[in-house]
This record gives structure tokens, C-alpha cells and sequence, in this order.
């Protein structure tokens, strides 16, 4: 049985739908949630499910030996479910395509450091693109730009707006995600 550690930053929607979408699967289960932002609704939705998760900051990603041999133990891969830092080479270089990232866009477009949530459904939306979607990904060492797993694509309407937008966005990363986790993992 291999182990999900998930990253997150935010309310939790994607980490939550991972984790019950392993909670009875025989590849894999979510060991543990770590989150960046301390008011972070995660919290309150792992207290919900029953999971650990644990507060961290930059300087534990970036350069506590302690805190990367923890993982080690605690994870064989590591999902990015709305989590906002950039993951830093050492940790890449100990999961080499073992941490897997969701971007709200069809990479490459759309990509890269503060591309994230409604900044890139509002820039899909002023850009009139006609249609936009999901890509899941492996992590390197630059943002948004590892090899891609999987996208798949919605129809972007004149009168979307971009919380319309974003609404797509969202049923496609609960459809697929976990799914895309899984298939990696059983490989």
C-alpha cells in the first residue's frame, strides 16, 4: 500500500475529494495533510475526515533535514492539492516524478508563478479563449512546467463568467484527480 502525503494551502475541496477517494482503495491512502497557512480551511475539513494535518512553513520545505526525512517516512508520493509554493529541488531530486501537481488551466498556457485559482480563470476570461481545462503534472523544479499526465478540456461560453469558469474547473479536477493519482501510482 503506498502513501499519499498531500500539500495543501487553501480551503481543502481537492484534498478532501482525494482523500475519500482513497480512504477504501487497496494501491494507496492519504498518510498525512501538511498546509502552509495556518487559517487555511483544510484544517477544519481534516478534522472532519478524521486526518492529520500539520502546519508548516517555508523554512521546514526549504531547509529542515528533519522535516525531509519525516516525508521520507511518511510518503511515497506527495499530491499538490492547491498548494501555492514552489517545491524546492531537494525535495524533487528525494521524489523524482513522485509528486504530483493540478494546475486550473490547459498548460502551457496560463502557467507560472502567481497563475493560480480565479488569476488565471479571470486572464482565460479577459483573453476570450474559447475553451480551458485541468492539467495534472509532475513537479520539477519550475512552475507548471514539469512532464504533463493528463489534461482534459470545457467549452468556455461568452456569457461564462469567470466564477462560471472556475465552476467547470472544479467538477473537472473532482472528476478526474484522484483518478489520475491512482493510475499513476498503480504503474
Amino acid at each position: 500500500m503506498k502513501k499519499i502525503v498531500v500539500f495543501a494551502s487553501g480551503s481543502g475541496s481537492n484534498a478532501e475529494n482525494i482523500i475519500n477517494y482513497f480512504n477504501n482503495s487497496k494501491i494507496a491512502s492519504v498518510s498525512k495533510v501538511y498546509c502552509n497557512k495556518k487559517n487555511a480551511g483544510i484544517f477544519d475539513r481534516c478534522k472532519k475526515l478524521n486526518k492529520d494535518c500539520v502546519l508548516f512553513d517555508k523554512e521546514q520545505l526549504f531547509s529542515s533535514e528533519k522535516f525531509l526525512n519525516q516525508l521520507k517516512e511518511e510518503a511515497d508520493f506527495i499530491v499538490l492539492a492547491g498548494f501555492l509554493l514552489k517545491i524546492p529541488s531537494k525535495l524533487i531530486e528525494v521524489f523524482p516524478n513522485k509528486i504530483i501537481n493540478i494546475h486550473p488551466a490547459l498548460l502551457p498556457k496560463y502557467g507560472g508563478k502567481g497563475m493560480y485559482g480565479m488569476h488565471v480563470h479571470n486572464t482565460v476570461k479577459e483573453n476570450k479563449e474559447t475553451e480551458t481545462g485541468i492539467t495534472i503534472h509532475f513537479v520539477n523544479e519550475n512552475y507548471d512546467e514539469g512532464a504533463i499526465i493528463f489534461q482534459a478540456k470545457t467549452k468556455v461560453e461568452n456569457s461564462d463568467s469567470a466564477k462560471d469558469i472556475a465552476q467547470k474547473i472544479h467538477n473537472l479536477e473532482y472528476a478526474h484527480f484522484p483518478k489520475v493519482i491512482a493510475s499513476v501510482i498503480a504503474e
